[in-house]
This record gives C-alpha cells, structure tokens and sequence, in this order.
C-alpha cells in the first residue's frame, strides 16, 4: 500500500510537470513570436516612412541583413529576389499595393512587410509601376536550452516529490496497516488488541483508531456479560434441577417419607425452571422486537388494582402488608399495551415482595414527576447502594440488599426496563426513600393522544 501511494503522489506530481512545463514552454515560444512580430512591424512601419535615401543610408551603416526592398507592380507581382523561406503569396502583393502591411510565419521565419512611400520620379527610376515594401524578417528559433532547463528543474522536482511523498505515504499507510492488522487479530477473537494512537497522527486516522478500539472495548464488554450471562444461567439451572434430581432418585429409591413433600418440591423447582426459560425467550424476543406490543388506550387504575391484587396471596404468605393506592382523581387513558403494562408491573411487585420487611406499596398518580401518569411500587427492605442503582435492570445483575425472601430467575428487572422501552415509558429506581432504607421503581407513562 505504502508502495502504490508513493508511486500515484510522485506519478500525480510528474504529469502535473509535464502538463505545467509543456504548457509554459509553448506559451514562452509563441510569446516570442508574438513579440518579435510586433517589433518587426514596428520596424517595417518606421522604415516605409522613410525616405528612399534614408533608407539607403541605414541599410548600409546597420547593415541590416535581413531587411530587403523589394518591388511591387502594379499587377501585383513582386519582380525583387525574396526573402530565403518566403513566397510571393506569403507577402500578399495585392495588401501591399493597398497600403497595408503583411505580417506571417513560415515555420520559425516571422516577417512583416511594410509598404514605402515613392514618388513618381522614384517609381520611374527604380522601375516601380506599383509599390516599393520593406520586408524584414527573423528567425525565432525552437526553445532550445529551455527544454534541457526544464528537464533538470523537472528532475529536481520529482527529486523532492519522492522524498515527499516517501515521508507521506509512510505516515498515512502506518495507521491504516496497524488498523487491518488489530481488526484481523479482534476477528479472529483476539479482543484485547488496541490501534496504537500517536501524537501528529492525521485526525481521520486518529478517530478512526479510536472507533476501533471502542468496537474492540464493546466487543469485549459483550463477551464478558455474555460469559456472566451463562455462568448465571447455568447456575440457577443446575440449582432446581439438582433438587428434582435429587427428589426423584429419592422417591424411586424409596428413600422419601413424605412423597407429597417431594412431589411439591419438584413442582416448585420445575415452575421456577420454567420461569427463568419463559424470561430468557420474553427477554430475548424483547432485544430482537418480535415480542408483540399491541398499543392502545388503556386504563392504567384498572390494570394496576388487578395486578396488584394477584399478588395479594404471596404477600401474605410472606408475612407481608399490600396497599394498593387510589390516586385521588382516575388519571386519563395512557397509551400502552395492558397486558404488557401488568406484565411490567408483575415484575415490580414480584422484585418488592423479594425484598420487603413488612409492607409492598403500589400507587398510581395522575400527574408523575415528568408531568404525565406514572406508577410506583416502594418495599420498606434494606435499600439500594447508589452505585447499583443504574445497573439493577441489568440482566442476572443481583445487588447487595441483604436476606432475600424469594428467589428469582434475576431477569425480572431487566424484562422491565425492555417493556417500557418498547412501550415508550421510561422506569429508574431511587433508593433510599425513608432513614432505614427502603426503595422505590417509577415507571411513567405516556398519556393516549389519540394517535400512535
């Protein structure tokens, strides 16, 4: 690569030369024939307005070799020797008995022929029965010299362009080749890898190295929650299916005197077995969004009283206080999928139950803090650390809040922070809401406008 830029800059600048020089050199040449015909007519126009004895006497102290007189009759012909290298046609005898003067090229012979003014005495005696011209001409030969200056100052140029573009291209094919080689080590799974960043680098290189290495950074981010992912997911496997397993060798062993107990026991392991594998297909169909959101006025006072009232058994049975609160006035019609919404909410109460010391509060206030409805579910537990509280919707992410009361499959917050998105509500967690702890999810809703 580096190879190929070297030779398209030193190849770039060389045609630029030879266009530039080429074009310079033409224009010098026919500038100087521009001018050397100018000068002649100026000349040719001085001395036709001479007299004849004046120009007798210039040509002879000037000796000027290539001025000619020449004669014009009155048929237009020219009856003088010519010039070497020009012909009767190029003079246009007919212009020159008019009065006008010829100017032309023949080759690298520039001239120009200027009419004199005679007398008819002098026409007598010179034999003129037309016209009388002063023709000179000069020779403006090829470039010559210019040519081998220009191939030396080209040379020279083409000369530094290659050190150039050696330097350039060296510093512009260093960051791309280190960039092919990282993203060659991070594919074939090598995700530590890093572009180098350097001082003086070329912004556009130094943001590209810096887009690789967040890819890289992400890429190894995902590997590390995927691998938590599984550790997670296996272990809260194996811990129901080594308790099935166990009761059911027990059982046909014969080993077990209450086999109701058993029986009871391993319904409640297969229930949660198929808890957590119902979480990771809602989760997983969720993040690919091919879990079906059917949105639609709803409403939010009746879906949260029946959710919460589900529940109402397993606070009991955990020795727990429900309140359900009525918001003081029916907040308007949110826009929402309801069964979704009490899904959501499902895993909110099922979390606070989790955690509670005595009572799960569940509320639903008309205007929230962003100024539309919003739900909120508060357990008087232990409390959230303020360095988990954004990441407590993470997936299996389990925070420090003490005893648990029930175990989960740790995918209920997450599953509640991809419906609300879905659904275009936004939920957060705060902690603590009293002087011994306690913790509160918000989730606020969008309110129905009618349209989607």
């Amino acid at each position: 690569m580096r190879r190929r830029l070297m030779v398209a800059l030193v190849g770039l600048v060389a045609v630029v030369l030879v266009i530039a020089g080429a074009g310079s050199l033409l224009l010098t040449r026919s500038s100087a024939r521009h001018q050397a015909t100018n000068q002649l007519v100026t000349e040719a126009q001085a001395l036709g307005n001479q007299p004849l004895r004046v120009l007798r006497v210039i040509k002879g102290v000037l000796k000027l070799e290539d001025a000619r007189f020449l004669k014009v009759s009155v048929a237009g012909a020219i009856v003088s020797p010519l010039p070497p290298g020009l012909t009767a046609s190029d003079l246009n005898p007919t212009a020159l008995l008019g009065g006008q003067t010829v100017t032309g090229r023949e080759g690298n012979l520039v001239f120009a022929a200027a009419p004199v003014h005679l007398t008819d005495a002098q026409r007598q005696r010179l034999g003129v029965f037309g016209a009388g011209a002063v023709v000179l001409t000069r020779e403006v030969g090829d470039l010559g010299p210019s040519w081998l200056y220009f191939f030396f100052a080209g040379g020279g140029a083409l000369l530094i362009a290659a050190v150039v573009a050696s330097a350039l291209s060296r510093r512009m094919a260093r960051p791309l080749v280190e960039a092919v080689a990282v993203t060659g080590r991070i594919a074939a799974g090598d995700l530590q890898s890093r572009v180098p960043t350097r001082e003086g680098d070329y912004t556009e290189f130094s943001s590209l190295a810096h887009s690789i290495n967040e890819m890289a950074q992400s890429l190894q981010d995902s590997r590390a929650r995927e691998r938590h992912l599984l550790l997670a997911v296996s272990h809260d496997l194996r811990t129901p299916l080594t308790s099935i397993r166990g009761f059911a060798e027990a059982i046909t062993d014969g080993a077990v005197e209450d086999s109701r107990r058993a029986a009871e026991v391993i319904i409640a392991e297969s229930r949660r077995l198929e808890r957590l594998v119902g979480d990771l297909l809602d989760l997983t169909k969720l993040e690919a969004h091919q879990l079906s959101i059917s949105m639609r006025p709803t409403q939010a006072t009746e879906v949260v009283s029946t959710t919460a009232e589900g529940f109402r058994p397993m606070a009991e049975k955990s020795g727990l206080g429900l309140v359900v609160a009525e918001p003081d006035e029916p907040p308007a019609d949110v826009a929402a999928d309801p069964d979704r919404l009490a899904q959501l909410l499902a895993n909110l109460i099922e979390n606070a139950i989790t955690f509670a010391r005595t009572t799960v509060t569940v509320a639903l206030f008309a205007t929230g803090p962003t100024g539309g409805p919003c739900i909120t579910v508060d357990d008087d537990g232990p409390g959230i650390d303020q360095g988990d509280l954004t990441r407590v919707f993470e997936r299996f992410y389990r925070a420090d809040r003490g005893p648990k009361r029930l175990v989960g499959s740790g995918l209920g917050l997450a599953i509640v922070a991809e419906l609300a998105a879905a659904m275009g509500a936004r939920v957060w967690a705060e902690s603590p809401t009293s002087a011994t702890g306690g913790s509160r999810f918000v989730v606020t809703l969008a309110p129905w406008t009618g349209t989607l």
